[in-house]
């Protein structure tokens, strides 16, 4: 019987078949990696999703740089201390209600690359500064700086201000405006008006602490951050409280309010009626951070300030 022819497929060319291997080869890796790019995105987008805004933080601060100078001036009863670094034109900072000049690490460094002459001062009871018998006031801790500026025969200077730092600021401008050339105040109120409850967040139940380890860290006594808590509490009570004739009068330096979008204590209908008030002020709005940007995003918080007292 006769079989069926059979006809035979000719083989692979060998460099055909490696070719269509090395094809398949890059398509699949190009595959895993888009894969693996899309799950990292998604990894990102979750963490981020997951990480608090920038306002609900409360980042570690710098040490200050080494001083150059420090010492204290006797003055109404205190000793106030204050710490000098860096050359050129001089900038003041005042620190906030119970803080100390080690809040002030970030920006410290910042002014003295900008070629400032930073002078460090510790509130009357913060920090390294002595409390005294008297009640505490804006009105007196304003005049400790003065004292401090005497000591250093420094006739004018730039001053930043914080919180209460800030309103010590506000409190020299108004009762010796020559002393003061322009004044960053960040965070302050001017008196209760539109004053309103303080905003939840869980960066305030970290603040005590971390300013009671630095006052202990430092103060002549390190047992007494109660007892400044209340001479603060005390005098907060009750002050600032200006009219508005007061601050329509606040003339010669030049003044801006600086203001965060998220503040917890102090509500931007009010710095924007503090800015109104004081003739020629400028409102700065610092955006996405709390009464703590200068921790929060110490740049944006360097670049404002700079910006105005270098202007």
């Amino acid at each position: 019987m006769n079989k069926p022819s059979r006809h035979l497929a000719p083989a692979a060319h060998p460099v055909l078949l490696y070719s269509c291997l090395r094809a398949l080869t890059t398509l699949l890796a190009a595959a895993l990696l888009a894969a693996a790019s899309a799950s990292a995105q998604t990894d990102v987008t979750a963490d981020a999703s997951a990480r608090p805004p920038r306002y609900e933080t409360l980042p570690a601060v710098p040490p200050l740089p080494a001083l150059a100078e420090q010492g204290h001036v006797e003055h109404e009863g205190a000793r106030i201390w204050y710490g000098i670094v860096g050359h050129g034109s001089p900038v003041i900072l005042l620190h906030g209600g119970r803080a100390s000049s080690l809040t002030w690490g970030h920006q410290v460094r910042a002014l003295v690359a900008r070629k400032h002459r930073v002078i460090l001062v510790d509130s009357r009871g913060h920090g390294r500064s002595t409390l005294g018998e008297q009640p505490l006031s804006y009105a007196l801790m304003a005049r400790d700086v003065a004292a401090v500026m005497d000591r250093l025969k420094l006739r004018r200077a730039a001053v930043a201000g914080w919180s209460d730092g800030a309103i010590v600021g506000l409190e020299l401008s108004m009762r010796q405006p020559q002393r003061v050339s322009r004044l960053f105040a960040f965070g302050p109120n001017v008196n209760r008006r539109h004053i309103e409850a303080p905003l939840p967040s869980p960066v305030l139940p970290l603040i005590g602490p971390r300013l009671r380890a630095d006052y202990e860290a430092i103060a002549p006594d390190p047992q007494g951050f109660m007892r400044l808590g209340d001479a603060v509490a005390a005098m907060q009570a009750k002050e600032p409280d200006y009219t508005d004739a007061q601050l329509a009068a606040l003339r010669g330096p030049a003044i801006a309010i600086a203001a965060a979008d998220h503040d917890e204590f102090i509500t931007m209908r009010h710095f924007k009626y503090a800015a109104a008030a004081i003739p020629d002020a400028r409102l700065l709005v610092l955006r996405k951070v709390s009464h703590f940007a200068p921790w929060q995003d110490p740049a944006g918080f360097d670049e404002a300030m700079l910006d105005f007292l270098n202007h």
